[in-house]
């Protein structure tokens, strides 16, 4: 390559780095005027549209630098983790296996190749990724926190502290690494992390950052017994994202309202003998994973994790212009759509992360507002939808640092908000308490659960038409990684 042109790449990729796009998008550009078929400028201009969430123009431009470039690691790693944002979970799996596999990859690509597996749940074969990854670059902040995050996930939690602590010991600033850190383990009066935690938070200018520093505050504060502290620093640490992503009560009105009616086509629909998946749904931290474990136990069922097809495919059936997945307009425009097809689609989805097992769990928590569209998509399907005491439902999803990344757990900004969202919660499933199938629809109380394991567990299985075995109580003993706050 012209060295001019390799000077310009080196330049562009290095205001990529730091987020400088206007400067490394002409950069990019100049090169192509001169050399049209530049792989790594289309590369480069990949990272940069995946950078700024328009992963399908991303993928246009990571399929143009593999037509010039067939099998460069790097761009088969950048386009598996522009797949996972568009929830292409096959393509994004074959891309990252064929980069492991092709010419040797850098330390950042076979990173990447983790962050892909991790993404999809497959954290035990991300690890090694991660462990290569650092065995290049063992002072690399970012490398040591994905590692952490594997290894926690994997139940490996000292291995897992190990590699946060390096990583806060490279990057005193690494606001995730202090997060998982201090979320993963009980702080105690003589042991905590409060002191660098404090000193830290009023050095951070950004909102995310803000949060999850102060969400280790507030964590740390009730593990050594100061409540008023706690909540002091949950309000501290949402304040700044709580006035940039207000709550729109009229719009979130507008969503519960449209799940309710999507009842009014559900007819008299009956369990298909032929019984197919078992969703659990509810509010966060109200027992989702306990009964996902509970179910997944029995031999005949597997654990899909939280899946968001359903949703997925609804929308892209629906096809309304709306930028999200999960809002009123699509909720109204599955009435008109062929559930049966959303259904088969969302089957097909689902067997790539369960293979040939009829039966699994999904345990994505938002699904109860598709209950009735998923009950007619699905002739065979039940839903279990886990309900918690108020008070204990509400303080437990604002005491919870959501993934920014989703708008869908805005409400848990504020205290009242979340009080809001719990409300409208109530009433939308006392009205599907009435109008969906009893024998298809059922509500599990975690109070209930926690005092009778077994009662509560044994009219879940045979909600699920399972005979019951005694493995169901042994829930505890189930290896499958969680990924979730549980």
């Amino acid at each position: 390559m012209d060295e001019h042109l390799k000077n310009l790449l080196d330049t562009a990729a290095e205001h990529l780095a730091h987020r400088r796009y206007r400067e490394a998008h002409g950069e990019c550009m100049e090169v192509l005027r001169a050399d049209p078929l530049n792989a790594h400028a289309y590369y480069l201009l990949g990272v940069l549209a995946a950078d700024h969430a328009n992963h399908r123009r991303a993928c246009e431009l990571f399929d143009r630098a593999l037509t010039l470039a067939p099998g460069r690691a790097a761009y088969l790693a950048e386009r598996a983790r522009s797949h996972v944002a568009l929830f292409d979970r096959e393509k994004a799996l074959e891309d990252a296996r064929a980069a492991a596999q092709g010419e040797q990859p850098s330390a950042r690509t076979i990173d990447t190749i983790g962050v892909v597996h991790s993404r999809l749940g497959l954290h035990a074969d991300a690890t090694p990724f991660f462990r290569q990854a650092v065995e290049r670059e063992p002072e690399n902040a970012a490398f040591l926190y994905n590692l952490g995050s594997a290894l926690q996930f994997i139940g490996d939690f000292d291995g897992a502290e190990d590699a946060f602590r390096r990583a806060i010991a490279q990057e005193p600033e690494n606001v995730r690494a202090w997060s998982s850190l201090v979320l993963m383990r009980k702080q105690t009066a003589a042991h905590n992390d409060i002191a660098p935690l404090e000193a830290l938070f009023p050095q951070l200018s950004q909102a995310d950052d803000k949060l999850h520093i102060g969400h280790a505050l507030a964590k740390a504060s009730e593990d050594i017994g100061d409540a008023p502290a706690a909540m002091s620093w949950l309000g501290r640490a949402k304040a700044m994202k709580r006035d940039a992503v207000p709550y729109d009560a009229a719009e979130v009105e507008r969503m519960f309202a449209a799940a309710a009616n999507s009842v009014t086509a559900m007819g008299k629909t009956g369990t298909d003998t032929t019984a197919g998946p078992i969703f659990v749904v509810g509010l966060p931290r109200t027992g989702t994973t306990l009964v996902d474990r509970i179910l997944s136990s029995h031999s005949e069922v597997a654990s899909a994790g939280e899946l968001s097809d359903f949703a997925l495919e609804t929308k892209r059936a629906a096809g309304t212009p709306s930028p999200y997945v999960l809002d009123a307009e699509t909720l109204l425009g599955a009435k008109d759509v062929d559930l049966g097809v959303v259904g088969q689609r969302y089957l097909a989805r689902a067997q790539r992360v369960v293979g040939e097992s009829r039966r699994f769990v999904d345990k994505m928590p938002l699904n109860f507002f598709y209950a009735a569209l998923i009950l007619r998509a699905l002739p065979g399907a039940r839903i279990v939808c886990l309900r918690r005491n108020p008070a204990d439902t509400i303080l437990s999803n604002y005491r919870q640092l959501f993934a920014t990344a989703y708008s869908y757990y805005g409400y848990a900004y504020d205290l009242a908000w979340t009080a809001d969202y719990y409300a409208r919660f109530d009433a939308l499933m006392a009205h599907f308490r009435q109008a969906l199938p009893k024998d298809r629809f059922t509500e599990v109380g975690y109070e209930d659960l926690v005092f009778d394991v077994e009662g509560e567990a044994r009219r879940l299985i045979a909600f699920a038409g399972l005979e019951w075995q005694e493995r169901c109580l042994a829930f505890h003993e189930n290896t499958a990684p969680v990924a979730t706050a549980s």
